[in-house]
């Protein structure tokens, strides 16, 4: 199949950029009818995009080049079941998870019944657990089983604190479990399992560290009331000594870093409520519905991939920032890091055949106003450009309005500074010739400015969704799969040759000279 570039709406945009007057855009392209424009509201969720270099031109070519890579037809594959998953020849079907009935394709009515089924499995564990003398949990996972739980954790825990104190394990450093597991009562802890295949080294032995501390305090015989697991392996997990009325399943058509809405979510409503995984869910539908149906030029998960595709492929923006103005959001960047780069950073397209453009740019950011005072500098006088997402939150429930606005102000102001910069003449007006260079700022630095009115579970669900339907459009116009992972596998693979020499102390095995030496220096001989 010939590359999107050889089409006529590519060369279009390529020309369009190569016409952009940057001094001119920003001198008169932003007033209150752009702003309104280029601004897409959705209950509880708002983002101003008039920021971004971008005419209305723009939109018209990218919307274009969005029909002309089929985006129409994927996406009703990702929702009605189609094997997205080329190379694995599977569904991809995590839109599923949070359907209502009625939005649910007759073609996969079994699979939304055993959806439901393990929910209330699900919703009744939990209550179990509430009622119990459990105060503690610890969830052991990796990558997709463990970031989006965690980060969604974190978000809406509430000032009173959550139901049940939720802790994770992800890292095979031994002081990650070192440090957490002496700070707990094993009497009152349960041990969240989480690995689709139950084969993950890192959680294995993670999870066997958890058994050994748990079975030194209170025996063999408690590990069947002290674990729980979710994996789409249940007779490893039994195997571990878990029993089946414990082991959540989830399935091969829920990709790791889309798994949080399934059964992974565990850890969300036991330390919230299922209640709460509810609203979740019900947020993560409704912009599904929002994806489905809206026309690409009102479609925000759309526009803001199709800006994502001209600033990578038309501007050679490498990276793209995320800050997001609230504390409880500081882990948004590596959810997203994993979401959008496990899954778009792909060099050959569907076909096998090498992309011949920019795929998936670094995504790279902190939390404001922390980010101000470490990146910031190169975003706004850096040579390279970056766009950036701001996200805040309106609603601030600690009674502290006073750094709530002083919040919100630096949020607004930094979008403001980096698209309209500071001109070398006001620069020397105000510092005088010498130093006008340092601190001239050459402004036309876009974002967008996505704000939640409150951060709860229905608009955090929105959220999460918006990125991942963003990553799904992103990979239909560079012509990648985005449900496969396979450049993480040869690491992982080349780290089991390496394990045995690194506790045997034989390095014949070991074919690179560098990790020989690298070897020889780590035995503890």
């Amino acid at each position: 199949m010939a590359s999107i570039t050889q089409s006529a709406v590519w060369k279009a945009l390529a020309a369009n950029q190569a016409e952009f007057d940057l001094a001119e855009f920003k001198a008169t392209a932003l007033d209150a009818k752009r702003v309104a424009d280029f601004s897409v509201e959705l209950p509880g969720l708002h983002a101003d995009l008039s920021r971004h270099l971008a005419t209305p031109e723009t939109l018209k070519l990218l919307a274009k080049l969005a029909e002309t890579a089929g985006l129409d037809a994927r996406r009703r594959q990702l929702f009605e079941g189609g094997h997205v998953n080329d190379t694995e020849d599977r569904a991809a079907l995590h839109t599923l998870l949070r359907a209502a009935p009625a939005d649910v394709p007759p073609a996969l009515a079994s699979q939304a019944a055993e959806v439901r089924e393990v929910f209330a499995r699900m919703r009744a564990f939990c209550q179990e657990m509430h009622a119990s003398r459990i105060t503690d949990v610890v969830s052991i996972g990796i990558g997709g089983s463990h970031l989006g739980p965690e980060l969604v954790v974190e978000a809406l825990t509430p000032l009173k604190g959550p139901k049940l104190r939720t802790h994770f394990l992800s890292n095979v450093d031994p002081m990650h479990a070192a440090r957490l597991l002496p700070s707990l009562d094993p009497e009152h802890t349960l041990v969240v399992v989480i690995s689709k295949t139950f084969t993950t080294q890192e959680t294995l032995a993670n999870a066997q560290a958890a058994r050994t501390w748990l079975v030194q305090a209170l025996g063999e015989k408690a590990v069947p009331a002290h674990f729980a697991a979710v994996s789409a392996a249940p007779d490893k997990a039994r195997a571990f000594g878990i029993p089946p009325e414990r082991v959540f399943a989830f399935w091969d058509w829920v990709g790791g870093r889309y798994s949080l809405w399934s059964a992974v979510g565990l850890p969300i409503a036991l330390a919230h409520g299922f209640e709460i995984f509810e609203a979740l869910l019900a947020g993560a539908a409704q912009m599904d519905r929002h994806f489905r149906e809206a026309p690409v030029e009102r479609n925000l998960p759309a526009l803001l991939a199709l800006l994502g595709i001209w600033y990578a492929n038309f501007w050679q923006a490498a990276t793209r920032a995320v800050v997001p103005y609230r504390q409880d959001l500081r882990l948004l960047v590596s959810y997203l890091q994993q979401l959008e780069m496990e899954s778009d950073g792909k060099r050959v397209r569907r076909d096998g055949t090498p992309a011949d453009y920019a795929t998936m740019p670094v995504v790279w950011g902190d939390t404001g106003t922390n980010g101000q005072h470490a990146f910031f500098q190169l975003l706004h006088q850096g040579t390279g450009l970056v766009p950036v997402d701001f996200v805040a939150v309106l609603e601030e429930e600690s009674g502290h309005w006073r750094q709530q606005a002083m919040l919100l102000a630096n949020c607004y102001a930094q979008a403001e500074a980096l698209f309209h910069g500071r001109s070398s003449a006001e620069a020397e007006k105000q510092s005088g010739k010498a130093l006008a260079p340092h601190k001239t700022f050459p402004g036309g630095r876009p974002s967008t400015l996505i704000t939640l009115s409150r951060l709860d579970a229905r608009s955090l669900g929105m959220l999460l969704a918006l990125y991942e339907h963003r990553t799904f459009v992103q990979a239909c116009i560079w012509d990648v799969n985005c449900f496969d992972q396979m450049g993480v596998e040869l690491g992982k693979q080349l780290a089991e040759g390496v394990l045995k020499a690194l506790e045997s102390g034989d390095v014949t095995g070991v074919q690179d000279p560098a990790t020989r030496a690298a070897v020889k220096r780590s035995r503890y001989e």
